[in-house]
């Protein structure tokens, strides 16, 4: 696909396009109101990392909760920040 120039409005809808020309190497033209304001080019040299699963692993278990709490306890807190925040209820 050759794709010399991608107005702004198209990007929604030729991201597809786009996004193969980039990988072909090639360089587009973006274009807004009749005028050339950019060029939008390919990452050369950059380098595509594997994924690593067991470093994936250990950044989830980074982000679980360090105790884990009932509805009535959650419940409880919740109010007592509540009525830190806005005051007693009127109830």
């Amino acid at each position: 696909m050759y794709m010399d120039y991608i107005t702004t409005t198209d990007l929604r809808t030729k991201s597809t396009e786009l996004v193969e020309a980039l990988e072909a190497g090639q360089s587009v033209k973006l274009v807004h109101r009749s005028k050339i304001v950019g060029l939008v080019s390919p990452l050369y040299g950059q380098e595509v990392r594997p994924f690593n699963a067991e470093k994936f692993k250990q950044f989830l278990k980074g982000l679980k909760p360090s105790e884990n709490l009932s509805d009535e306890e959650r419940d409880n807190r919740y109010r007592e920040a509540m009525e830190v925040k806005h005051g007693k209820s009127v109830s």
